[in-house]
């Protein structure tokens, strides 16, 4: 084999493996990154909470030990101890591991596309510019949508953000605007999100949790009406635009793919259905990669027959796709009846099942019970068909 192991993409999934392989007693292992960028741009801003220090510390360029929430009747700043909500900036993310990589003879770049696996008797194969490159074991990073069966759901995380500078101090520099729903509701969930460096400087998203994404220029008119109405600022400059897609979707993704390959990141189904956060999820998971190599081998992990955070996630979606229950009525009852350290957890699918009935204790049940209902259907009546489609 050319390669212990090679991967499909650079991106966060991609390049956190590889750190994270090149950080343990794996170190000496060869690596093939592939990835079709030759140039790195700030394209994205990933934030997430987390207790401690975490293997990126040192590209984290904002930390928040509060969060404000809003809904039309309630809103709270919220102390989030013993956690941390933290941003780290694309390009800054790109430059820490590339120059940690260049430092690793082992790990070797290579510019290109991984149209697909080849599977090998005792390993696999890619094919990048007429070249043919082997190794024991693939992963690949790279996201390709599948269609939606019956009894499944896939919604989209969508959104636009400026960063804005202004003339005078406006932002609440030690508390993120985590959801804000005073903004009109068009049947699906609509927030404003304010992460401010201080007090002149913010990054304001206008996000949306749909099916189907919107124009630009709607993105761009709600952006305008939040920060006049909601913030109260009327001047302010426009340094850099932000626009990202993630997927919200319970449609189960092949995580081995084939024998010798693994999904990681949001092509392995570590993007949350529910949220839409990735960062954290995937830290998780390219850590079982490397504990499963150790222990076992080989970088195939064990995951539970029965995920219920993944069945919540699944209800859920079918409560917001159904329009049972308006969507940020749910978000705003869920934190503003809980403790936020515990809403933190159940995200994060860290709490127990007593915490879980309590939590759902606060929101308006009924619609949920009905979309259990219609989820296990759902699953039932394709499981059906698939039988009768197979004989």
């Amino acid at each position: 084999m050319d390669y212990d192991y090679i991967i499909a993409g650079a991106g966060a999934a991609g390049l956190s493996l590889a750190y994270h392989l090149g950080q343990s007693p794996l170190a000496g292992h060869s690596i093939l990154l592939v990835d079709p960028n030759a140039v790195r741009r700030n394209d994205r801003t990933w934030c997430f909470w987390e207790v401690g220090t975490g293997p990126f510390e040192a590209v984290v360029s904002r930390r928040w030990d509060y969060l404000w929430l809003y809904d039309e009747s309630w809103s709270a700043r919220l102390a989030i101890v013993p956690y941390q909500y933290k941003l780290i900036q694309g390009i800054d993310f790109y430059r820490y591991v590339d120059d940690w990589i260049a430092q690793r003879p082992q790990i070797t770049r290579l510019q290109g596309t991984v149209d697909r696996f080849i599977e090998l008797p005792d390993g696999v194969a890619v094919v990048v510019g007429g070249r043919t490159y082997t190794a024991r074991f693939g992963f690949n990073s790279v996201y390709r949508p599948t269609p939606t069966p019956p009894g499944y759901h896939s919604w989209l995380q969508h959104f636009k953000g400026w960063f804005i500078t202004t003339s005078r101090p406006v932002f609440d520099a030690e508390a993120a605007t985590f959801m804000d729903f005073r903004i009109p509701q068009v049947g699906d969930v609509r927030f404003g999100y304010v992460l401010p460096f201080d007090t002149y400087t913010a990054l304001v998203e206008y996000t949306i949790f749909s099916p189907q994404l919107v124009s630009q220029a709607e993105y761009e008119a709600g952006l305008q009406r939040y920060i006049a109405d909601q913030l109260g600022i009327d001047r302010y400059e426009i340094t850099h635009v932000e626009y990202g897609v993630i997927p919200m979707s319970d449609v189960p993704l092949p995580l081995r793919p084939s024998p010798h390959v693994l999904n990681i990141g949001t092509a392995g189904g570590m993007s949350k259905p529910s949220t839409g956060y990735t960062f954290q999820r995937i830290q998780w998971q390219v850590r079982q990669i490397v504990e499963s190599l150790l222990r076992n081998g080989h970088p195939f992990y064990k995951r539970p027959r029965f995920n219920r955070h993944a069945l919540m996630d699944s209800v859920l979606l079918n409560v917001l796709d159904a329009g049972r229950t308006p969507g940020h009525r749910f978000f705003a009852n869920l934190f503003r009846h809980n403790p936020i350290q515990r809403v933190l957890r159940f995200l994060d699918e860290e709490t127990t099942l007593a915490e879980d009935l309590a939590l759902m204790s606060t929101v308006e049940i009924t619609p949920f019970m009905i979309a259990a209902l219609a989820v296990a259907w759902g699953r039932m009546s394709a499981l059906g068909r698939r039988e009768l489609e197979m004989g």
